[in-house]
């Protein structure tokens, strides 16, 4: 029970750890924005810098889940 609790709460942590990371990065769209100016709030490029600045969020969501699994089988 206790492995399953802690990995609820290191999923919970990962994906509030994204958010924060998300809502502090800033606007997606304004003057200071890489490229053209799109009908989209969109940006062009995303997946390396994505990875790169949720990467500790990411690797607690992978723990918590690990440890809901391992836990659930015992």
């Amino acid at each position: 029970m206790f492995l399953m609790v802690l990995g609820a709460l290191l999923v919970l942590g990962g994906l509030l750890y994204m958010a924060r990371t998300a809502i502090w990065r800033g606007p997606l769209s304004g003057p200071d924005s890489s490229g053209p100016v799109r009908d989209t709030l969109e940006p062009p490029r995303r997946s390396v810098r994505f990875l790169w600045s949720n990467w500790p969020g990411i690797l607690l969501m992978a723990i918590g889940a690990v440890l809901l699994v391992s836990g659930a089988g015992l």
